[in-house]
């Protein structure tokens, strides 16, 4: 049924990029591409600057054990565990597993999980803080329709609410309550043993982080909103490149409300079509040309494809250096990482 409803997705998404493509001409479209030129290349490399500063993010969230990892090395497990991402049906869900995986091949898997879920948790709340923040500060400066604003507050209170659930399940040792519960009453207990030790492992490491490290999960996030930064620059740069006019406020919301879109999004593998569409939708909102919004969807695309396959050498880099045991380069040795990690004390 899940596979099912993942090909339906993609098929409707294909589609309705294909839809818009023809709309508004692909002649027209390669003109804009023209104008570009080499400095597409910047706004993916942009991209990469930003994976930096969400693996600094990532480093506050993990075990201390996991810490001794240098930089380039959980910059590689996380490029693996974002490219799994978008490549497979999982979601968002895949990827922390194999970031788990590989990360527990360095040490313990229960700490490896317990850095993964925090680090997850940071990178939505710094998200969705940023965009309710910028939303606050910035949109209603720029004029969106009624029914934008209402779609907005609606599904950010929704997601908020989720995300904040998870904190406190997290922050409470909570996530294997039900497993607990049904090893209590004997219900499957022979099959869940195991896997309640794990959890009761995991939701005590959990505890330990945010009551040890209170600092830790705001520094985490502070990192992230610095990648989400970059984001910001890719879109003031574009609509530089495109030779288009736009006050900073708009460069902003669009960052904010095509993040906003992603987010909600999140069902549609890769966002196929609703990437493209929504940046479509946005630049017309703000007075920019449909055919620049969808340029800049297609380039957010070339960015995400560029780094996919960056991402799948890093898992073969990644598993090759782990079976031969060269993978592990600790921060004792690589101090200029350790300069870069501590930048967020």
């Amino acid at each position: 049924m899940q596979k099912y409803v993942h090909n339906t997705l993609i098929v409707a998404g294909f589609g309705l990029l294909a839809f818009m493509v023809w709309k508004l001409g692909p002649r027209q479209l390669y003109g804009e591409f023209a104008k570009m030129g080499w400095g597409l290349a910047v706004i993916v490399l942009l991209e990469g600057v930003a994976d930096v500063f969400h693996t600094v993010a990532w480093w506050h969230c993990l075990d201390r054990s996991h810490q001794k990892l240098s930089l380039p090395a959980l910059y590689l497990i996380r490029m693996a565990g974002t490219a799994i991402n978008y490549v497979t049906p999982t979601g968002t869900l895949g990827g922390e597993v194999v970031k788990g995986v590989l990360l527990g091949t360095e040490g313990s898997k229960t700490r490896a999980a317990s850095g993964v879920i925090i680090g997850k948790l940071s990178y939505v709340l710094a998200q969705l803080l940023f965009i309710a923040t910028g939303s606050i500060l910035i949109l209603w400066r720029v004029g969106l329709p009624v029914k934008l604003w209402v779609s907005l507050i609606i599904s950010s209170v929704i997601l908020g609410c989720g995300i904040i659930g998870f904190l406190l399940v997290q922050k409470y040792g909570k996530l294997g309550a039900i497993l607990r519960w049904l090893s209590k009453w004997n219900v499957g207990k022979k099959q869940l043993d195991r896997f309640t030790k794990a959890m009761n492992e995991v939701d005590d490491l959990l505890r330990e982080y945010y009551i040890k490290r209170p600092f830790d999960l705001p520094k985490s996030m502070f990192w992230h909103i610095m990648g989400f930064i970059c984001g910001i620059v890719q879109v003031w740069y574009f609509i530089y490149l495109v030779g288009a006019s736009a006050p900073l406020r708009s460069v902003a919301a669009i960052w904010f409300l095509g993040s906003w879109f992603d987010l909600v999004s999140f069902p549609v593998p890769a966002g196929i079509g609703v990437q493209e569409g929504s940046r479509l939708l946005i630049f017309d909102a703000l007075g920019l040309t449909k055919l620049q919004g969808l340029t800049f969807g297609l380039s957010l695309r070339i960015e995400q494809v560029f780094w996919a396959l960056v991402g799948m050498i890093s898992y073969s880099v990644v598993t090759w250096g782990q079976k031969r045991g060269k993978f592990v380069v600790h921060l004792d040795k690589t101090e200029i990482d350790r300069g870069i990690l501590n930048a967020g004390d």
